[in-house]
């Protein structure tokens, strides 16, 4: 009889652990090595490098929530980038968005330039453009949605459809890092693997660093795990049972920001901010976004038309850390163009239509009052909106653009 499923929300806090004592909150196994009941049997467990009852357990909850058949803990999320990548041979042909992660943006243009894979970056939006660049030499795709710090939208569907169709042994590769398992199911959507830094949402706190790689494929899994076993970047076990403790409150961490979220992106679209968020409906892919989502995440991005402007509101916040990252329960603030996504030469962000005065926002659980009430006073220090005779806040940028 298979196992019975729960909601997502049920299944973040309900997970059962085969502790001999029956604790009720999983025990942590802080050994390197396990000694082997003979020399003929090795037993389950070994060495953590290969395996370790924490990580297992981990791993067992995430395939749950992820609706995942085999899922993996590594240390990073970049560290998933960086297993995933070592499935493909030198010479490999890859695309990719042109609105990445900046690491992640950082790591696959290393490996075009030393000649190991042959990456190809296109606006992964224009699902019609990236058909025509899908052939049956294409070995990898990497998708992100929404992109990260743009946020724009993808056909994730779409596109890995028509990629399977072109070539069936074709690997689609999705970072779910923005919109959690709680909003995102992407395996569903026919990504063969998708992969999540545990750094943000997962885990929530920001005080540890990880990364789950999730498959459905048994031979993906094989290969994914030959790769980690090799390298040793399985996630130790004190971060495995600290990254178990902070899923138990995603659901609720994820409605909190999320609720906070919008009422942060519709006050600055209402004082005349061009604000990118796929919660609101001038969100040019609104609607393909709900089809693919339960919910809309707490990152979003705006633009005061100007790099000065940008620069004096993110300084002057006091409730929103400028810090890089984001899922966090407490709200940040960053300029990408300087901090995550400066690895990204000027020219190729020019190119890629990347405002240099973006400000992006990522959403914690505080008060949404004292939230706005923060960015309101950094927009005021700013300049960047004033306040009229009805004692109402206007953006300056606003109203030059409807003169």
């Amino acid at each position: 009889m298979a196992p019975k499923s729960y909601s997502l929300e049920t299944e973040l806090v309900f997970n059962k652990s085969s502790d001999q004592y029956n604790a009720s909150v999983a025990p942590l196994y802080q050994s390197a090595t396990f000694k082997q009941p003979s020399l003929s049997n090795m037993g389950e467990y070994d060495y953590t490098r290969s395996g370790n009852p924490t990580r297992t357990y981990l791993q067992n909850h995430m395939a749950r929530i992820m609706k995942a058949n085999y899922t993996f803990a590594v240390t990073s999320g970049m560290g998933c980038l960086d297993v995933i990548t070592r499935l493909l041979k030198p010479g490999d042909e890859v695309i990719a968005g042109d609105d990445l992660y900046g690491g992640t943006n950082r790591l696959l243009n290393y490996l075009n330039s030393k000649g190991d894979l042959k990456v190809h970056h296109y606006d992964t939006t224009n699902t019609e453009l990236i058909k025509s660049k899908i052939s049956s030499s294409t070995k990898m795709i990497f998708l992100e949605s929404p992109t990260n710090p743009l946020i724009k939208v993808v056909d994730v569907k779409a596109i890995a459809d028509y990629a399977h169709q072109v070539n069936p042994n074709v690997v689609v590769v999705f970072d779910n890092t923005m919109m959690s398992p709680i909003l995102m199911t992407p395996l569903d959507l026919g990504v063969d693997i998708q992969y999540e830094s545990a750094t943000k949402y997962l885990n929530g706190h920001h005080d540890l660093m990880a990364g789950i790689i999730a498959v459905r494929d048994s031979k993906l899994a094989e290969q994914v795990y030959y790769v980690i076993n090799s390298t040793g970047c399985g996630l130790s076990p004190f971060d495995s049972w600290l990254l178990s403790r902070g899923l138990r409150t995603l659901a609720i961490r994820i409605e909190r920001q999320q609720a906070n979220c919008i009422k942060i992106a519709e006050f600055l679209q209402s004082i005349g901010f061009k604000v990118r968020y796929p919660g609101i409906k001038s969100h040019p892919q609104y609607h393909l976004h709900q089809s693919m989502c339960k919910g809309s995440g707490a990152v979003l991005s705006f633009e005061t038309g100007s790099i000065k402007t940008s620069e004096k509101i993110v300084e002057n916040t006091d409730i929103f850390g400028i810090a890089v990252s984001f899922g966090c329960v407490n709200s940040l603030i960053s300029m990408p163009c300087k901090m995550s996504h400066a690895s990204i030469d000027a020219k190729t962000r020019e190119e890629r239509d990347f405002p240099e005065d973006l400000i992006r926002l990522c959403i914690g659980i505080e008060n949404i009052d004292d939230l706005i009430n923060d960015l309101t006073k950094a927009l005021l220090k700013s300049g960047a909106v004033k306040i009229n005779e009805k004692d109402e806040l206007f953006s300056v940028v606003g109203v030059e653009a409807k003169l």
